[in-house]
């Protein structure tokens, strides 16, 4: 009973991780082949560029040259209100790559404390999810002495027969935090109202800055995850969130002289506060290789899930 229950607050934990990070995962960037290489179709494209002369025409020359590097360093901040469950900052470290969608990231602050551990390294592959668990933390005793944590993020959606939950942890619950910089490229092509503001300084670097705001209906008309979505379903999602008092995006990028984005930040008001995210990129292109870790240190959470009979049940 004492392990089971330490089994029940292991799972908790780490599937609220999953869902926060989701938006940064393979799990938005549609299924791959076998191949590893995305699905056709699979691959987010900016809508036709609104008007605006040079700050679109430099937005999209960046769109393809993030798209073509296909990895880079990430340094990220996500704020959230407290009426969430998810209250405060989060941290994010590490390397991203999307194409094909990989991560290794450390994670701090949010629900890292929740769980009893200042820090969180999480590694994705293959919309596999791996959480390392450090000793120290509450949650290491429901692991039978293993060191890492894995999701099948795809299966466990399958399985588990619910609706919401296959929405959730296939990104569409929290799309809105996708962090692929290229995905934000095509997305702020989509505003109507982009508009270049002059030359700035990021961490000692030269940089352009380009601002818009992009409506939810514009988001979803350029987002690959909200492709699983049918018509009524899209209607019912935009209603929720125009009552819900969401009227959009304002997003900001700051493109260096090589024409990559450097610094990108998302904000988006609702009546219960404001979600952000501030997100800073370098080394574009530098191979992005994930080592998952071995299968002997490794407990299958979706194997714990169908253990304890919590799929479907919000676990």
């Amino acid at each position: 009973m004492r392990v089971s229950a330490y089994r029940k607050k292991t799972v908790g934990a780490a599937l609220a991780a999953v869902l926060l990070v989701g938006g940064a995962t393979a799990c938005e960037n549609g299924k791959k082949e076998d191949s590893g290489k995305p699905a056709a179709g699979s691959s987010a494209q900016p809508s036709k560029p609104a008007a605006g002369g040079s700050a679109t025409e430099a937005l999209a020359a960046a769109y393809k040259k993030t798209s073509a590097a296909k990895s880079a360093k990430v340094r990220m901040t996500m704020s959230m209100p407290a009426s969430t469950g998810a209250g405060g900052n989060v941290e994010m470290t590490g390397t991203q790559g999307w194409d094909p969608q990989v991560m290794d990231i450390t994670m701090k602050g949010g629900l890292t404390a929740g769980a009893g551990a200042e820090s969180m390294r999480m590694i994705m592959s293959n919309n596999v999810m791996y959480m390392e668990v450090p000793k120290d933390s509450p949650m290491s005793e429901g692991l039978d002495g293993k060191r890492w944590m894995k999701l099948d993020i795809t299966a466990a959606a399958e399985a588990s027969g619910d609706a919401e939950a296959m929405k959730k942890l296939s990104g569409m619950g929290s799309m809105d935090q996708n962090q692929d910089p290229a995905k934000q490229l095509a997305l702020l092509l989509s505003s109507p109202n982009v508009k270049h503001l002059g030359a700035e300084k990021v961490e000692g670097v030269d940089a352009e800055h380009y601002k818009g705001t992009v409506s939810f209906e514009e988001m979803l008309a350029v987002n690959e995850g909200a492709k699983v979505l049918s018509e009524a379903e899209r209607t019912k999602l935009v209603e929720a969130t125009k009552k819900a008092g969401i009227k959009g995006y304002d997003m900001d990028v700051w493109l260096n002289k090589d024409g990559y984005p450097v610094h990108m930040k998302v904000g988006i008001g609702t009546p219960q506060g404001d979600l952000n995210m501030d997100a800073y990129y370098s080394d574009y292109g530098s191979a992005a290789t994930v080592q998952t870790p071995p299968e002997n240190e490794t407990l299958d959470l979706f194997a714990m899930l169908k253990e304890l009979g919590q799929l479907g049940a919000g676990a």
